[in-house]
């Protein structure tokens, strides 16, 4: 056992003990005989991904937990692994090749994909190994990649089932489409954003009876234009480009300004194409004009109205969102370039209205913000109804719950609302839909005429033996694996022993933002694949922002780099700073200089762990002596230490993390740190030397198991020490590592109410002694005789006994307790639980100089004070400044205010004296 330095340097340590860790297997599932499983499977990070600090938070959380349980006996598993991102790892691939000057279809399909796997290899586990820098105590035996040949399988078991079962279909649909990765999106994978737009008025021309009637006309042909005196129809639209696509125009039945157009039919201005109007009660009267241009292949709500009129189809944009078939004029248009054309042409042929400006939601590629197009395509579904169905009873019925339960209904209010989730995607990284296509048998009619699923390449068409299938070109979408990902990592399909051990898993730790996306989905497909929910409490946390309130991100470069906070402050200060900056599932306002706060504390306990050392001079013993031998400070420390398992067990079972991990804090540094230590050395001076010591090392050893969960190298270094073993050593059964050794449990024999009343107002007494000291400038040479009076005859008789250790802690002379004295003369008085404490001050200040002196520095500060007042409640001066001058004004001032309130204390301090 080698000596602790003189300051604990965590990278002299964390990457040698983390090997040691993983080396000896201490992340490995115990499979004891009798031990409870406890797992919890990592939300996957991409393979494209680098740690940033939600991922940090995100896994110091599932570590704290598995740390527990596996302390607690439990036989435990985290099963750590990789999402293949499909359209995040195809984009940097794609803008790999683009420095070559290539595109992936220049590559062809299997050669990029080639490429692909080459990234995945080559950069593809760095994320795992800065999960590792973070302490993450992962069983990495089993770490699985969201395509590794077993998932593989899995998703291709489960699509042929829900096909089978009718559950999965093909149709054309309008779908989001982003014209940047030209693939397919969910409606989740959309996220709609408020932008500020436009909405254009637009007359279309009446055909009925009007000089339009009976003639044809090209598109761009100079008659098609609005004269005065011609009769229209006017709607409004935030996308005028897609009136190259109009069909119908609808009205509403009851909209009596517009029922004598129904029946009728308009011009398509600039193209001159003949629509009809109809009337359709899915018309908002209170939007616009009443009246609304009807683009079936171009908007959802346009689709289901196109269904019910039997309206024609029109696709006018090509996959990266360009005009075509439609138009000459706008052929080959950028549809936003087309946008700006298409509102000249129809103000120089007098086809355009007002011009509004307009607030509307906008979707936005997740992937790449792209505005996503509205757009009628061939796609890949999943039927969700009966799918959601158990997973919306497990909520009601408690048997999966949400942490804190307010997202329960944000979960709910989804899953009775589904849609039916696109799942087909048209890039070339991710699983290929296992369907394959039979020609002839597609020429005869059906939806799924000439379909083939199967789970393995089919040799030819079961129908007609045809040889020559083609495979179906598209991807599944990312979180088809994902929805998997509880039990296709323990090996389903297969029935191995780890899916019938450790599933279900216990907790999901993730955040709010993939509550649709993933967690969801997990539920449904646990249900439908297991015929169980695949957890029982998911722990939503909070996004991490900066000390203003802004998401951290590159882009507006207010982002702080983990692994750079872990190089310079340590993992265990990264950690400890996190859990304790937010509650349960809030957002965290983070600054690095909190970082030191999570440094300060290890180097606290590395420091008291030292100085308990150099007292020792053979063996350590962290047994308890018999309670009838301890002093009242040892009882006083051992309580309090029971009541701090009891409230830190509590807490993490309530996934109350911060709280448990401040309790800590204020139970090490205040109780331990900054009285019982000090409390100690008297003791040991006054002979209790071997008795003080056994209580000190009882109370280090408890507090080492209890943090280390959220502490983990600082508490498994100074746990080594203290048990005379050595951190560098292979861990075994005979040199264990303190993640095997026994969380502690509350002893409610050892809880000692009295002894924590009576040294909570002796603590009191001596707080308002120093207080005192200091706010009348006692020096610190001074020993002033200190008079208690107290009518409680068990208190007076306390306090008697413990004068020594009063002298001590509060650096006074003579010490009396009596409650029938007089109050001193030169004295200053205070009360603390019935006891009033005097400070004999004859001799020791000069009062009158001292009373002098503050009343100088009170009127000082109220005049400086005033100032402040009159310049902040200057309106012109608040309205017209910079906000930082403002802010840092408020600030002086409310500084300013805490030091007049002090000297104003030490004032009335000095009144009191006699």
């Amino acid at each position: 056992m080698s000596e602790l330095a003189s300051k604990y340097d965590p990278t002299q340590v964390e990457e040698s003990l983390y090997k040691n860790w993983k080396d000896s297997g201490c992340f490995v599932p115990s499979k004891k005989a009798g031990a409870k499983p406890y797992t919890i499977v990592i939300p996957p990070p991409n393979v494209t991904g680098i740690l940033h600090m939600g991922h940090a938070l995100n896994n110091t959380i599932q570590d704290i937990l598995i740390r527990w349980k596996r302390m607690q006996g439990q036989d435990v598993l985290w099963v750590p692994g990789t999402d293949h991102a499909g359209i995040a790892t195809q984009n940097v691939v794609e803008k790999s090749i683009a420095k070559e000057g290539k595109k992936r279809q220049d590559l062809g399909r299997e050669a990029f994909l080639e490429k692909v796997w080459e990234w995945k290899e080559q950069y593809g586990g760095r994320i795992l190994y800065q999960l590792e820098r973070l302490g993450s105590s992962c069983d990495w035996n089993h770490t699985r990649f969201t395509m590794d040949e077993g998932l593989s399988d899995a998703v291709k078991e489960v699509f042929v089932r829900l096909y089978e079962e009718g559950l999965i279909y093909r149709g054309s649909y309008i779908i989001n489409w982003c014209p940047r990765c030209q693939t397919a999106l969910a409606d989740e994978e959309a996220p709609r954003e408020e932008a500020q737009g436009k909405l254009y008025h637009i007359k279309y021309p009446i055909y009925e009876n009007s000089r339009f009637e009976g003639q044809s006309y090209e598109p761009e042909s100079p008659s098609l234009n609005l004269q005065d005196g011609d009769a229209f129809i006017e709607v409004a639209t935030t996308r005028p480009e897609t009136l190259l696509g109009d069909t119908a125009i609808a009205v509403h039945p009851e909209d009596e300004r517009l029922a004598q157009y129904i029946g009728k039919h308009a011009l398509l201005p600039l193209v001159g194409r003949k629509i009809p109007i109809i009337a359709d009660t899915m018309v908002d009267l209170e939007f616009g004009t009443g009246a609304v241009k009807i683009t079936p292949a171009h908007d959802p709500a346009d689709f289901q109205t196109g269904k019910r009129h039997d309206l024609a189809f029109i696709n006018v944009m090509t996959d990266d969102a360009r005009m075509q078939g439609v138009s000459p004029a706008y052929e080959g248009l950028d549809r936003f370039e087309c946008r700006s054309k298409i509102i000249i042409d129809l103000e120089m042929q007098h086809f355009l209205g007002p011009v509004d400006e307009h607030a509307h939601n906008v979707g936005h590629c997740y992937r790449c913000h792209t505005v996503v197009e509205p757009r009628m395509s061939p796609q890949w579904f999943v039927s969700m109804q009966k799918l959601a169905e158990p997973a919306i009873k497990a909520v009601k019925d408690g048997d999966l719950r949400f942490s804190p339960n307010r997202w329960s209904k944000v979960y709910l209010n989804w899953m009775e609302n589904i849609q039916d989730w696109c799942i087909s995607r048209q890039i070339w990284w991710g699983h290929r839909l296992p369907v394959w296509y039979c020609d002839p048998c597609a020429g005869k009619g059906g939806d799924t005429a000439g379909v083939v699923v199967s789970k393995q390449t089919p040799d030819g068409c079961p129908k007609c033996g045809n040889e020559k299938l083609r495979q179906d070109p598209d991807v599944l979408d990312t979180w088809f694996s994902s929805w998997l990902w509880p039990f296709s990592t323990l090996g389903w399909p297969e029935k191995t022993e780890d899916l019938e051990r450790f599933y279900p898993t216990n907790t999901l730790v993730t955040a709010p933002d993939i509550i649709f996306f993933w967690v969801a989905r997990m539920v449904m497909a646990g249900f439908y694949c297991m015929g169980k929910q695949p957890f029982s409490d998911v722990y939503i946390h909070g996004v991490v922002r900066d000390i203003t309130g802004r998401k951290m991100s590159k882009s507006l470069g207010n982002s702080i780099d983990p692994l750079e906070v872990v190089d310079q402050y340590g993992t265990d200060a990264l950690r400890y700073t996190l859990i304790t900056s937010t509650a349960i599932g809030q957002d965290i306002f983070l600054a690095e200089e909190r970082f030191l706060v999570g440094r300060n504390f290890a180097n606290k306990l590395w420091n008291a762990t030292r100085f308990v050392l150099s007292k020792t001079d053979g063996a350590i013993d962290c047994s308890l002596p018999e309670k009838a031998s301890l002093t009242l400070a040892d009882k006083w420390i051992v309580s309090r230490l029971q009541h701090t398992i009891k409230q830190v067990t509590r807490s993490l079972e309530q996934f109350m993390l911060n709280e448990a991990a401040t309790t800590l804090y204020d139970f090490i540094w205040k109780d331990f740190c900054d009285w019982y230590i000090e409390i100690a050395k008297v003791q040991s001076r006054e002979g209790d030397e071997a008795q003080t010591q056994r209580v000190l090392f009882f109370v280090l050893e408890n507090i080492y198991r209890l943090l280390h969960p959220f502490m983990p190298f600082v508490t498994e270094v100074l746990w080594q020490q203290v048990q005379g073993q050595d951190a560098e050593t292979a861990f075994s059964s005979t040199n264990p590592s303190i993640m095997t050794a026994e969380w502690p449990k509350a002893h409610s024999a050892w809880m000692d109410e009295v002894a924590e009343a009576q040294l909570e107002s002796f603590k009191k007494v001596i707080v308002s002694i120093r207080n005192t000291k200091a706010e009348l400038n006692v020096g610190r040479d001074k020993k002033p005789s200190i008079l208690l009076r107290t009518e409680n005859e068990d208190m007076a008789s306390f306090l008697t006994q413990q004068i020594p250790l009063l002298q001590s802690l509060a650096q006074v002379g003579e010490v009396t307790v009596d409650a029938k004295a007089d109050r001193p003369e030169a004295s200053a008085a205070s009360v603390v639980d019935g006891i009033e404490v005097f400070v004999l001050l004859a001799g020791l200040i000069d009062v009158s100089a001292e009373r002098e002196r503050i009343h100088g520095r009170v009127v000082e500060l109220t005049q400086v004070l005033q100032g402040m007042e009159k310049r902040l409640n200057n309106k012109q001066f608040v309205d017209k400044a910079p906000d930082e001058v403002v802010a840092e004004a408020r600030s002086k001032k409310a500084q300013v205010q805490e030091t007049l309130q002090k000297f104003e204390a030490h004032l009335k301090v000095l009144e009191t004296l006699v």
